[in-house]
């Protein structure tokens, strides 16, 4: 999308810990247009369901910088519906020793970069997924996460990229400079993925780590691939979660994806999932299609996504159907 206009801000200085420090430069700012119908249900319409048409509301303001030593500083806030702040991304890039990058709010690091890598169209299976809106249990279980705001640190040589993330107290919220957040007892977390291309249109990918929740650490592990020829990619991956806490289930999911390019600007996908818990003889089933089309500055995508013994409990339903018109300036 083209820049809306420039702005005259306070910016970064030239070091990834003087941070506040600043120097005088430019933030970038760009934004677009996408236009949404959603449609969701879940047991019974428990669902809360009003005004289905939405617009979405979202501003990125963005700069870079390069230091003397041919570094590079780049900052983003990304800011979305209201007056919250939905992500904020600073990235120092080290060129051929790597980068770090520290994400506010719902950035991913380490293990969270690859939580769902399976071949889709437009928006993963489990989008929009909730039996229940009014109660957190009722929601899709079995996705990696190792926390949403962190540092993550990307190193890439010949057909592989390494990254490195952790999570300070496992935090998901905003911190303006000079206050903190997160119990000060809650583990952090740590997490390692590596992703690898040993061949052309094959795509191999895997990662482990921990995830703090309170005093304890839950143990996460993941493995996948995707392949593309011609105009189809397919797509596995499998994940588990071992709970420190021996009231929760154990976690393994089986996710699959094909996705099929029937032109230049149409695309369609097909893919399931399906959680089993360690103590629980109901196996929580996700399944969802998703289609996309682009017509010049102009492109629409809808998915519909389907789960159902959510949870891992028996009657748990919950569908999603969503339509959105995207257009760039």
């Amino acid at each position: 999308m083209d820049n809306i206009k420039k702005i005259g801000l306070t910016a970064l200085a030239g070091s990834l810990v003087a941070v506040s420090a600043a120097n005088a430069g430019e933030l970038s700012v760009s934004g677009g247009a996408k236009f949404g119908y959603a449609a969701s249900d879940g047991n019974e319409d428990l669902e809360t369901d009003g005004n289905r048409f939405g617009m979405q509301k979202s501003i990125s303001f963005s700069g870079s910088g390069e230091m003397d030593n041919g570094h590079t500083v780049t900052l983003t806030h990304n800011m979305a519906a209201g007056s919250s702040l939905s992500t904020s991304v600073l990235k120092y890039d080290m060129g051929d020793l790597g980068s770090i990058t520290y994400s506010e709010d719902s950035g991913d690091v380490g293990l969270g970069k690859i939580d769902d890598l399976t071949p889709t169209a437009e928006e993963e299976i489990w989008n929009g997924l909730d039996a229940d809106a009014d109660s957190s249990n009722e929601s899709v279980v079995g996705k990696v996460d190792t926390g949403m705001t962190g540092f993550n640190y990307a190193y890439s040589m010949d057909m592989a990229t390494i990254q490195l993330g952790y999570s300070p107290k496992t935090t998901s919220g905003n911190n303006d400079d000079g206050s903190n957040s997160g119990a000060g007892g809650k583990k952090s977390s740590t997490s390692i993925a590596i992703t690898a291309t040993p061949m052309d249109g094959l795509t191999v990918y895997g990662g482990t780590g921990d995830k703090g929740t309170g005093t304890q650490e839950d143990d996460m592990d993941l493995y996948g691939f995707k392949y593309a020829f011609g105009p189809l990619t397919i797509g596995y991956q499998h994940a588990e979660i071992d709970f420190a806490a021996t009231t929760s289930n154990d976690l393994e999911t089986d996710t699959f994806g094909i996705a099929f390019q029937v032109n230049d600007d149409l695309s369609i996908s097909y893919g399931e999932s399906e959680t089993e818990a360690e103590t629980s003889s109901t196996d929580q089933e996700l399944e969802g299609m998703s289609i996309a089309y682009s017509m010049g500055s102009m492109s629409i995508a809808a998915h519909a996504n389907e789960g159902t013994n959510l949870s891992n409990t028996a009657a748990r339903e919950s569908t999603h159907t969503e339509i959105s018109l995207n257009f760039a300036f």
